[in-house]
């Protein structure tokens, strides 16, 4: 999450730096190490089959021979498993994320037009098949991940989602990643990790069959592994390190602001966090507030790297430098914390999720408690996508019927470019269906 130069050369004299980042390269940078051992990885899959998913669960997640679906009883009793108050939380992330998943889609609608007499057009939405779910369960498992994959899939309709979740230490699955699949809908689980897992979904080894789309956040293999399987399955997106930017001005308060800084830096080592503002008095008071929080914090090993190395603040001398300058960062999630937050809605165009005013927090998000996807582009991505929706499970297939009445004024025009090209057989399609028609 970097200024585009020749953007910040444009603006010179309008912006500061208050806060650099340490390192200069792109945290989201991919390994050619992490690429060959996934390609390695992928070629052994597809020729050795489940046994060669199996050998890479033993060598890399210590697989000790148990069946690696889990059966229906063991999905539906994880809940009874989790103290109450985590269950319920699951249960009401759940629920949310799928009321807001139904609304979206009761805005997709299908439609017919008649464009001309006798030309009729129209678009329907279809399911795809089958959908494969990676839900990551590693130091920091991401219990809400089986909203977004799972839930906003079945609400799109889509017949079949399984799901692959790495083992524990004890050899099963995390509980509440577990039940957080149940209450979205899964139809199968298999205890399966990292690029195997993948392999397995895509390639039919697990499951019903291959299936058609892969989706689910995971570490630089599961990644690395999406942008690889690309084109044998879709995919939701190729997302890298989690990313936050705060858009502040004078009135915001710099607690606040440092604590959601730190809330996605905590993600990883190498996750951006960025704060533009038009005060630098705020700007240096965050900074200092981030070093006082970081003091105490349990997570202090993973976020303070991630400030250091990857954490921005800047100054913009007006309100439409810091828009400019944040539609150049086109973070995964951005805050605004102004006393004009409606000005910088209207303005902004790229973000994966947008959170308005101080009682909204990119957590809320993650957790599932908002209703929105948590499923983002990342690494500037923004500026030409879109997170995950229930839309993206969902194919708008086109269809046209074109009635006798219609042909001379479709078929004279296809002729004529048709010949024009060089393209016999096309004009043919058309010259012929006007012999018929006289």
């Amino acid at each position: 999450m970097q200024f585009t130069p020749s953007l910040l050369t444009a603006l010179a004299g309008r912006f500061r730096p208050v806060k650099t980042p340490a390192v200069s390269t792109p945290p989201a940078q991919r390994d050619p190490a992490v690429a060959a051992r996934v390609s390695g990885m992928l070629t052994d899959i597809e020729k050795g089959g489940l046994d060669a998913v199996l050998r890479y669960a033993a060598e890399l997640d210590g697989y000790d021979g148990r069946p690696v679906e889990l059966d229906a009883g063991t999905i539906a009793r994880s809940g009874d498993r989790l103290p109450a108050d985590l269950r319920a939380a699951v249960e009401l992330g759940g629920e949310r994320t799928r009321a807001f998943a139904a609304a979206q889609r009761e805005h997709l609608t299908d439609f017919s037009v008649e464009l001309t007499p006798g030309l009729v057009v129209g678009q329907r939405y279809v399911p795809v098949g089958r959908v494969g779910a990676y839900l990551p369960a590693g130091r920091f498992p991401l219990t809400a991940s089986a909203f977004m994959t799972v839930g906003v899939a079945k609400v799109a309709g889509v017949p079949s989602v399984v799901a692959c979740t790495p083992p524990q230490p004890h050899g099963g699955a995390n509980d509440a990643v577990l039940y957080a699949a149940a209450v979205s809908g899964v139809d199968r689980v298999f205890v399966l990790g990292g690029v195997q897992a993948l392999a397995a979904m895509a390639f039919g080894l697990v499951g019903d069959g291959p299936v058609d789309m892969l989706v689910g956040a995971g570490n630089a293999f599961v990644a690395e592994a999406k942008r690889q399987l690309f084109g044998t399955v879709a995919i939701d997106l190729l997302a890298g390190p989690s990313e936050v930017a705060v858009l502040a001005d004078e009135t915001a308060d710099p607690v606040l602001v440092a604590a959601d800084l730190l809330g996605q830096a905590e993600h990883g080592p190498n996750s951006p966090a960025a704060l533009v503002t038009t005060s630098e008095e705020l700007g240096r008071a965050v900074v200092a507030e981030v070093e006082r929080q970081l003091a105490t914090l349990a997570t202090r090993d993973i976020a303070g790297p991630a400030w250091r190395d990857h954490g921005s603040v800047t100054w913009a001398a007006d309100r439409e430098t810091a828009a400019t300058l944040m539609d150049d960062l086109a973070p995964e999630h951005l805050e605004v914390l102004t006393a004009d937050d409606d000005w910088y809605h209207d303005r902004l165009t790229n973000y994966g999720s947008l959170f308005l005013g101080p009682w909204s927090t990119v957590a809320y998000s993650d957790k599932g408690m908002a209703g929105t996807n948590h499923t983002l582009p990342t690494a500037g991505g923004a500026k030409h996508s879109a997170g995950l929706s229930v839309s993206r499970y969902l194919k708008p297939l086109t269809y046209q019927r074109i009635s006798r009445e219609a042909t001379p004024d479709l078929a004279t025009a296809v002729q004529v470019i048709s010949d024009s090209e060089g393209m016999a057989a096309h004009s043919a399609t058309a010259t012929l269906r006007t012999a018929r028609w006289r």
